[in-house]
């Protein structure tokens, strides 16, 4: 019966480990003086890398790890050293993969471990804080840059923050060793932290969602969140930038700027098919553009055929999304949704 379990992998030579190497960094745009190296390392290299066939993500991983493994405890000299080599290599392993790389070597934080923890969602360096001793909360708030080490005092329990507060005026006697210690201990807990599968907050994403679905479907969604979880849906509802928001949240000096970078027909049968609560959004945009412009707008209208109100539909959610693209764009800010 054939064996089970895990799978037998070819064992590689070192100069075999050495061809994957250079094929690698080659690959990722290393400029490698080769011919440095003596006439039979050279030939011993190429006849290696002519050889090889295909080698599997797992030993590619295992040979990136024993080679800037022997890097750091040796100290060849490479560029950037072993921070270098990383870095060379990190485009060539997912995430998950560096990660590992990195603990197994003793490199867990790449770079400084204070701009990791300066960059840090708040609410995570928050909830770290909290945990700490005194002492370690008041080096870590000394780190970071003032605005931010304000923001984060100002979400901590009074007394919490008094005492840190206090206490920040005994770091000066710290050694730097010390911080940098601190500093690794808390860049690692930050990044012990489960990776989430998706980059922006599920209010958003579900606001993403049905800021791109059919109206009657928005509303049955939201309706439906009313009665499960009447706070998320309001968050979910501040999320979402429909045609009908315009009037609350375009501010005046924007709509004649949104209405240049709109498509005339698509405008023009937006406005045309305005019924309920989209129709002060569409007076909205009217009052806020010149007067000949506005008078031309209502004539073209006027002239036109009877509207389907699914087109009308179409174009509206197309406005509002050229209105959330222009946001994005930082080329106008929107108004907080109202509560």
């Amino acid at each position: 019966m054939p064996a089970t379990g895990s799978v037998q992998r070819p064992k590689l030579t070192r100069r075999q480990k050495a061809a994957v190497i250079v094929r690698l960094l080659l690959r990722e745009g290393s400029q490698l003086s080769l011919n440095e190296l003596p006439e039979v390392m050279k030939m011993d290299l190429t006849r290696e890398m002519g050889t090889m066939g295909l080698v599997d993500r797992q030993t590619m991983q295992d040979i990136i790890t024993e080679f800037v493994g022997e890097l750091n405890d040796l100290g060849v000299s490479f560029p950037g050293g072993v921070d270098g080599a990383l870095e060379t290599l990190e485009s060539a392993l997912s995430p998950q993969a560096m990660r590992e790389i990195r603990r197994k070597i003793g490199k867990p934080i790449k770079g400084d471990p204070w701009n990791a923890i300066a960059n840090a969602p708040t609410d995570q360096v928050v909830a770290l804080v909290r945990r700490e001793s005194t002492e370690v909360a008041a080096v870590i708030l000394s780190k970071l840059p003032v605005s931010r080490a304000a923001d984060i005092l100002g979400k901590l329990p009074g007394d919490q923050a008094r005492r840190i507060t206090f206490a920040i005026s005994t770091t000066s006697a710290i050694e730097p060793d010390t911080v940098c210690t601190i500093g690794m201990a808390i860049a690692i807990q930050l990044d012990d932290q489960t990776p989430h599968a998706f980059a922006e907050a599920p209010v958003a994403r579900i606001g993403a969602i049905l800021n791109s679905s059919k109206s009657t479907t928005r509303h049955e969604v939201l309706e439906g969140l009313e009665q499960t979880d009447a706070e998320f849906a309001q968050e979910v509802r501040k999320a979402i930038f429909t045609f009908a928001d315009i009037v609350d949240r375009v501010i005046p000096r924007d709509v004649p700027k949104i209405v240049r970078t709109l498509d005339r027909q698509l405008l023009l049968t937006a406005l045309a098919g305005t019924t309920g609560v989209e129709e002060r959004s569409a007076q909205y945009l009217l009052e806020n553009i010149s007067q000949r412009l506005a008078t031309q707008i209502r004539e073209e209208i006027e002239e036109l055929a009877q509207i389907n109100p699914a087109d009308a539909e179409e174009a509206m959610d197309a406005v509002a999304a050229v209105i959330r693209d222009m946001e994005a764009a930082g080329e106008l800010a929107l108004n907080a949704a109202p509560d």
